[in-house]
Order: C-alpha cells, then sequence, then structure tokens
C-alpha cells in the first residue's frame, strides 16, 4: 500500500533518458535568440570566458548574497607555482526586515557588512577588486552588469527586480565611501565552477544542490545567439529550477507537487527546483506522509499537528532519518519528537518515503546533468569526454546517500563520460574572487597582446604614406638616372601588346617559378569560336637541383621537356615556346632576359647576371635531340596579365599574390627612359617585392619582420615581400607566437620543441585558421598537428595573430596597387579609370580573408579608379603561350 503511493516517484532509466532530451531540447531553446523569450530555461550568458589557468595572482575581495546568511571574502591567490589560494570570510546573518524590504536598504546592508569586514581585516586603505555573488537569476549584458529578472528562495526586494544590481551595490559602496572596485557579477553555481577550476582545470560545470539548484556549464559562443561573436567559450547559467514552467513536467509531477507547489510563494515558477531541491523535500515528505495517515496507513490514522503544519518538517530531518547505518533510531527519535509517537512498522514507511522523493531529486538532477554533459561531448565532437563537475549545497553535503546516488545515476545515464565530481570547499565565494582574478587575468593580457599586434593595425594615413612611397619609387626604376640605383627595378618585359582575339597555332610554354616545373602544349583557335586547349605534365625540381649548379639545373629542365615531347608525340616539331621564369630578369628584348638574381628558395650557381634563354638554348644543344624556337621570356605577372587580357581587353595589370609577391601593368612608351621609342605601350614587371629594400618603409617593419629577414636566405632583400607574401607571413606569425610565449600569454608560458622550428607555420595554416567555417576545436586540432597543445583561449589568441598579419599583408598589396591603378589614371588623363587587375596566386586565391581585405584596400586609397580583379585560370602556362603568340603575330606584321 505504501509503494502504491510512492509508484509516481519512481523513475525508470527509460523515463529519465526522456527527461534528458526534453532538457537538452530546452536548451537549444534557451540559446536560440528567437526562443529565448518562450524558453521556460533561460540559459544565460555569464560573460566569465575564461577558467582560471593557474597564472592569477593577487589579493581580492568577495561579497556572496543568496542563502540565509550573507559572507565576505578576502581571497589571495599565490603565483607560487602551486596554485594554492588563502580564504578568510566573517558570516553575516541577513535578517527578514532586509531579504524583505526595499532595494536600497539591502545594498546598503551589503555594503555595511562589506565595510566592517574590510575593517576587521585592515583592508579599509587598499583599492581592492571585487567580485559579488548574487545567487538570483540575473541577465547580464558584460561581467560587471547584470538586470535581476526575479527573487527565488524567499527573496521579496522591493524596487530591485529590472534593475542593474552592480550599479546598485556601487551607488551603496560610494555612499559609504568604500574603496573597492566592483570587476564582476557571478551567480553561485558559476563562483562554484571557477572554485573547482582552479583546483582541476578540467572543470567545466558547476552544480549546485541545496536550498535551491542550478548548473552552468562552458558552452561554445557560436552557439550562444544572444551575445555577438562566435569564437571561444562563455559560461551559461541555465537557471534550470524552471524546468518545467510550461508543463515540459507535468506528466512526471505528482499531486504531492502540484499542493506544494500551490502553497508555496511562486505557484507555478521554479517547478524543476521544487522537485529537486532540499528546500522543498521536507515539505514533500510531510505531504506524503499526511495523506497516507489520513487514509490509516500510518500512525494508526492520527493526524498530528505537526503533520498539519506546513515547513514542519524539514530536509535535516529527511537527510536524518535516511541514515541506514543507525537502523530505525533516528527515524523514531525525529517522528517522536514532531509528537507522532510511531511504530515500528510507521518507521520503516517514513523511512522508505524520504529514501523514495530523495532519490527521485537525485535522478531528476542527474537526468538534467547528463544532458549538459552529453551537450559539451557534442560540442567537442568526442566520442568519450573527460571532465569535472564542481559541486556544492546543502543537499549533496549533508544527505549520507545524495552524492553517491547522483555519480552513480550520471554514469549510467551518459556511459561516454568520464566524469570526475569535485566537491567545491570555499564555494562561491572564492568562485566570485577567481572570476574577478580571471577578468584581471584577461585584461591585462588583453593589453599585452593589443600592443603586441598594434603595428600591423596600419592607419589609413599609414597606407596613404606607403602608397605614396610606392608611387615616388615606380617613377625611379622608370628613369635612366635613377634606375640603377632603384629597388623596384621596373624591367622592361618587351610584351608590346596584349590578345586581340586573331591568335592562333601550337605552342609549347615552360613555367618555372618554384618546387614544381611544368611544361605544357597549347593549342589556340582564332575567330568565331576562338579557344586555348592546354595539356601540361608536372616534374619536380629536387632541392639539390634548386641549389646545385646552372648547368645541373638546365639539363634537368631539357630533360623533363624530352620527356613531355616524347609522351605527346610531338618530339620532331619545332614550335615556338614560351619561357615563363619567375625571378627577377632584365631583359633587352623579348627573347632575352639576364637573371638579376634568384628568390624563393633557389640558389643555383653560374646564373645570376647570366641570360636564362641562352643557358636554355645551350641545354637544347647539349642534349642533341630537339629543336625548338624560343620566342619570349615571360614572368608569371605577365602571364597572367595576358591570360586575363584574353578575356578582358581591359586587363592591364597582372598581380601574383602567392609564395612571391609582384605586378606587372602596360606603361607608356614615352615613361619608360630605359628603353628607345616613345610609341605605343610596353608591360612593366615592376618587381615590387624589393620595395623597401633602401629602408622607406622601415617605420612599419616590425622586431618580428626583422627577425625573420634575418633568417632567411637573403637577408636585407625584398621586404616588401617578405610581409606581403605567402612565403612569409606564417613565419612572422611563428615569430609573434614564440614572443606571446615567451611573455606567458600562450600556451602556458611553454615554448614546444615544434614552435622553435623555423618554417613549420605554413601559410596554409593561416588560411586554415582564419576559416570563418572552422570552429576553435578544429583550431586546436591544427595547433596539435603543429605539436602546440592550446587551450580555447589560446586558439583565439592564435586566430587573432594570424588575422592581423594576414590583413596587413592583403592593405600592404592593396596600397601598392592602388599607386599603380592612380599611375594608369594619370596615363591615361581620365577623371575615372575602369581597369582590369589578372590575379594569381595562392594566398589570394585560398586565403579566406585575404582577397576581400585587399580589393577594400585598392577602394579606399584610389577612390577614383574602378578596378575590377579577374582570377587567371593558369596565368603562367597559358600566358606564357598567348604572348609567344602575340609576339608572333607582331612579328608577322612587323616583316609585312
Amino acid at each position: 500500500q505504501v509503494d502504491r503511493y510512492l509508484y509516481p516517484l519512481r523513475l525508470s532509466d527509460d523515463v529519465l533518458l526522456d527527461v534528458m532530451a526534453r532538457f537538452q531540447a530546452e536548451m537549444v531553446k534557451g540559446l536560440g535568440r528567437d526562443t529565448n523569450p518562450t524558453a521556460t530555461v533561460k540559459m544565460l550568458p555569464s560573460f566569465v570566458r575564461s577558467l582560471p589557468d593557474g597564472s592569477e595572482k593577487g589579493d581580492f575581495l568577495a561579497v556572496d548574497l543568496g542563502g540565509s546568511q550573507f559572507r565576505a571574502h578576502q581571497v589571495k591567490v599565490f603565483d607560487d607555482g602551486r596554485q594554492s589560494s588563502q580564504l578568510e570570510s566573517k558570516f553575516y546573518p541577513t535578517p527578514k526586515e532586509v531579504t524583505q524590504g526595499n532595494g536600497a536598504e539591502l545594498f546598503d546592508y551589503v555594503a555595511d557588512c562589506l565595510l566592517d569586514f574590510m575593517e576587521t581585516k585592515n583592508l579599509k586603505h587598499k583599492k581592492l577588486p571585487l567580485g559579488f555573488t548574487f545567487s538570483f537569476p540575473c541577465k547580464q549584458t558584460k561581467l560587471e552588469e547584470g538586470v535581476l529578472l526575479a527573487w527565488t528562495k524567499h527573496f521579496k526586494v522591493r524596487g530591485v527586480q529590472d534593475t542593474d544590481v552592480v550599479t546598485s551595490l556601487r551607488r551603496a559602496l560610494q555612499k559609504h565611501k568604500a574603496n573597492v572596485d566592483v570587476l564582476a557579477l557571478v551567480n553561485d553555481t558559476v563562483g562554484t565552477m571557477m572554485t573547482c577550476g582552479y583546483d582541476d582545470q578540467r572543470c567545466e560545470v558547476g552544480l549546485i544542490i541545496g536550498t535551491g539548484t542550478n548548473a552552468c556549464y562552458m558552452e561554445e559562443m557560436r552557439h550562444i545567439d544572444l551575445v555577438e561573436g562566435d569564437e571561444g567559450r562563455m559560461c551559461i547559467n541555465t537557471e534550470w529550477g524552471a524546468f518545467g514552467d510550461d508543463g515540459a513536467l507535468d506528466d512526471l509531477r505528482t499531486e504531492f507537487d502540484r499542493e506544494l507547489d500551490l502553497g508555496s510563494l511562486n505557484p507555478g515558477k521554479q517547478l524543476f527546483e521544487k522537485m529537486i531541491s532540499s528546500l522543498y523535500l521536507g515539505e514533500l515528505v510531510r505531504l506524503v506522509l499526511l495523506k497516507m495517515t489520513k487514509e490509516g496507513l500510518l500512525f494508526n490514522g492520527k493526524v498530528s499537528t505537526a503533520l498539519l503544519t506546513k515547513g514542519k518538517i524539514e530536509m535535516k530531518h529527511v537527510s536524518a532519518m535516511e541514515k541506514y547505518k543507525e537502523g530505525l533510531s533516528n527515524t523514531k527519535e525525529i517522528l517522536t519528537e514532531l509528537s507522532l509517537f510511531p511504530s515500528e512498522e510507521d518507521c520503516v514507511a517514513v523511512q522508505h518515503v524520504c529514501t523514495i522523493v530523495s532519490f527521485r531529486s537525485a535522478n531528476l538532477c542527474a537526468a538534467a546533468l547528463a544532458a549538459i554533459l552529453t551537450r559539451l561531448r557534442e560540442n567537442k565532437k568526442l566520442l568519450r569526454l573527460r571532465t569535472t563537475v564542481g559541486i556544492d549545497g546543502g543537499l549533496y553535503k549533508t544527505h549520507p546517500q545524495y552524492a553517491k546516488r547522483l555519480h552513480k545515476v550520471v554514469r549510467r545515464l551518459v556511459p561516454t563520460c568520464d566524469v570526475r565530481f569535485l566537491l567545491s570547499v570555499s564555494g562561491s565565494g572564492k568562485g566570485a574572487a577567481m572570476v574577478t582574478a580571471v577578468a584581471r587575468r584577461l585584461a591585462a593580457q588583453r593589453s599585452h597582446i593589443n600592443a603586441t599586434l598594434a603595428p600591423f593595425l596600419l592607419s589609413l594615413g599609414t597606407l596613404r604614406e606607403v602608397r605614396n612611397k610606392m608611387r615616388s619609387e615606380l617613377e625611379y626604376g622608370l628613369k635612366r638616372e635613377t634606375q640603377a640605383n632603384a629597388t623596384v627595378k621596373m624591367l622592361p618585359t618587351y610584351v608590346c601588346g596584349t590578345p586581340d582575339g586573331t591568335e592562333k597555332g601550337k605552342f609549347l610554354a615552360l613555367d618555372l617559378g618554384g618546387t614544381n616545373f611544368r611544361v605544357l602544349l597549347v593549342k589556340i583557335k582564332s575567330g568565331r569560336r576562338r579557344s586555348v586547349q592546354m595539356y601540361n605534365k608536372i616534374f619536380a625540381i629536387p632541392l639539390e637541383i634548386m641549389q646545385g649548379t646552372g648547368e645541373e639545373l638546365f639539363d634537368h629542365i631539357v630533360q623533363c621537356i624530352a620527356d613531355f615531347l616524347e609522351y605527346m608525340g610531338i618530339k620532331g616539331a619545332r614550335l615556338p615556346l614560351g619561357f615563363t621564369f619567375s625571378f627577377p630578369c632584365r631583359q633587352a628584348s623579348i627573347d632575352k632576359g639576364t637573371l638579376v638574381g634568384w628568390t624563393k628558395g633557389f640558389k643555383a650557381t653560374d646564373c645570376e647576371g647570366e641570360d636564362v634563354v641562352d643557358m636554355l638554348r645551350e641545354a637544347i644543344r647539349r642534349r642533341n635531340e630537339f629543336d625548338l624556337d624560343i620566342v619570349a621570356v615571360v614572368n608569371d605577372t605577365v602571364g597572367t596579365m595576358m591570360t586575363c587580357g584574353y578575356e578582358d581587353p581591359n586587363c592591364e595589370i597582372g598581380l601574383i599574390a602567392g609564395t612571391g609577391s609582384n605586378v606587372c601593368y602596360m606603361e607608356d612608351m614615352k615613361n619608360i627612359e630605359t628603353v628607345e621609342g616613345n610609341e605605343g605601350k610596353m608591360c612593366i614587371n615592376t618587381e615590387w617585392g624589393a620595395f623597401g629594400d633602401n629602408g622607406c618603409i622601415d617605420n612599419i617593419r616590425t622586431k618580428y619582420d626583422k627577425e625573420v629577414d634575418e633568417g632567411s636566405l637573403n637577408p636585407g632583400k625584398q621586404r616588401y615581400e617578405k610581409m606581403t607574401s605567402g612565403m612569409y607571413l606564417g613565419e612572422i606569425v611563428r615569430q609573434i607566437l614564440i614572443d606571446l610565449t615567451k611573455q606567458g600569454l600562450l600556451f602556458r608560458g611553454h615554448i614546444s620543441e615544434s614552435l622553435r622550428k623555423r618554417g613549420i607555420f605554413e601559410t596554409k595554416f593561416l588560411s586554415q585558421i582564419e576559416s570563418d567555417r572552422l570552429a576553435l576545436l578544429q583550431v586546436r586540432r591544427i595547433l596539435q598537428q603543429l605539436g602546440l597543445d592550446s587551450t580555447c583561449e589560446d586558439s583565439i589568441i592564435v586566430k587573432e595573430v594570424c588575422g592581423a598579419v594576414s590583413q596587413r599583408a592583403a592593405r600592404l598589396c592593396g596600397a601598392g596597387l592602388a599607386a599603380i591603378v592612380e599611375k594608369k589614371r594619370e596615363n591615361r588623363g581620365v577623371e575615372r579609370l575602369q581597369i582590369t587587375v589578372g590575379v594569381d596566386g595562392t594566398l589570394y586565391k585560398l586565403h579566406p580573408h585575404f582577397s576581400r581585405v585587399l580589393q577594400e584596400t585598392v577602394k579606399e586609397l584610389a577612390p577614383q579608379c574602378d578596378v575590377t580583379f579577374m582570377l587567371s585560370e593558369d596565368g603562367s602556362g597559358k600566358g606564357a603561350a598567348l604572348i609567344t603568340a602575340v609576339a608572333k603575330r607582331l612579328h608577322n606584321v612587323g616583316q609585312k
């Protein structure tokens, strides 16, 4: 008969899994911007973004309002490598006239108590940061601001709801002339998580199970619609006590739950809390016992005053009656004190009721907690989660069976989670101080990071200076008397025309510019159905050949050509050939190119100062198997311009933004003093990578740029390229990461072996890390591949560093390009220029933001130019063939 009454309070695992699923759905609802207003579980952002990392230190104050006593604390956090702290507290009663009075009286009382505490501890002369634990539902818009949504736990203070409680506290502190800086507002669950997080860095859940109940956990920012930004994590205060206020748990609520709710201070609210927190469990037991007594199942049907008196049975009675080791003696003693003179059977039945009621509490708590743990595991995309739950509250601490039951059920409901339960010893007071300490650490960290990255954030004024200096350098390179000393060499290419659509024939193209070498056969058709067909083969260039002798390099190239001709079955044909040679060359004609200097890791001897076309011809003669008509030697920028020029006649600029950085453009012959003739145009290969080699942009070079330059193959050369091209950006990032780690701002101050390796941080990692589609979890995985064990906060900083370096590169590149489009506009003598830039290069193509930032910068710095950017499809191969075709066409016209 007793069990018949208790049956609705028993919950099977299937029911608990269903509760777990319902709670998960409520969490999602609470996190969504559109669904939050109707959600019962409010999922309030706490603006606590980081857990303690052990480097916190200093003296802090904390006040804790939310229970039967008000507490003031002094917390000393020691940076002694042992993560030790010291807590001293004083307790003050919270009289009914304060908890039921008006707001001004409440905050005056808090300020009075704090001042008394500071006087006791001789702290009045110090200005200390303070963390305010306020254990009621608040809507926060920042860490030190929170609007009270509703009072709970018997508090009913007038004039506080819908106001910012931190402002009220500050006002009271000012009135009392308290020398205190309120830095953080914290819920007690958050405080519990932070206290435990200081001792165990895996702690990312806080749970209170006492007079009230609540949980918080670290949620991914990308899932929190209520807060701007999607980087990192933030602690969410679930306010789960209101779960079921919309009827979601009605099928599980018993007649006793309904009766208890109707008699409460807030009927219809906090229904989940009323089913599990210690404030209500004693009352629930009383209602069950009352009904059973009325029906003659207990105490011979005699209803005593105690059973009729609300609140007469408290949680302490329930806990004492469940001390099984002491048999029934406790139960008999308590019931006798309540004038309920029980028989032994009565004692057994009452103990059974207490067990079932408190067991249901642990079961429901476990189901909601299991939902949170499952969400954490899914957020991290892990098959198995290892985590810690920081826990506090009288029910958990003092009830003899509660903790064991809760742990057991959680582990049964989420077998994929290895959970450690860590009891918070000093609770929310120390936690509030820890939140304050972390906030102070993050503020100091933020100012260091901002200072480190500030030199990379170039103002519009600085970019205009760069544009103007680039313009001056372009002019020096074009003038006969200054060209020899110019850093931007402005090399004439002898490409004097762009495609007009009449080009046709078969052409060979060679493309040498990196670790791979390509040979192509290009068939160009003219007329209405004009088209370009390409066949190509890629050959590797081993490091020993890149850095061997010039003869070995060109013999290897000719070997690759021979293989390709055989592969295509055209070994006997004498085809016109265009040679894309992506290194600085001084040309005396379209088919002569003297190498100025190697870049991109090439170091072949006996090449600099030599004509690379002659070297290629000699290698072909040495092999003596075939002959080729070498018509043009071409830079990859020129190839890019020509490829895009074939599709768009308005394309007169070629830009490479990849491993290297360079630009070419069609210049009026009259401006090129280094070449005879004033008619028409010629393409100029600027070789702008060397811009700044004369020190003209030293004001924007950082210490990291200097370190990268000094460690490169060509120190002091290609300075602009080293700030803008893919080959160097990763290395700049690595240098910054090392510096930040040395300052203790990253990777817990530990420089890993891999981070010490030059070149480990490739530019492709920048592109991956900065991808908007990548969650921080994936960023952490990329860093782990590099041997860097990063926290979530580390990943955010690394992403920020990558962003600063790549944005500067794009903006510098944009400033240089703005100088060129402005020059083109002035050349044409027009108010508004319409022009197309052909672009190639992995940085431009693959980096998620580079192209956009580059284009925006050009628009800002050359507002009178409408610039279209056109991606080059295989500029260096197809372009070389097109240049060869155009050169042949112009040659034939000349002969006629």
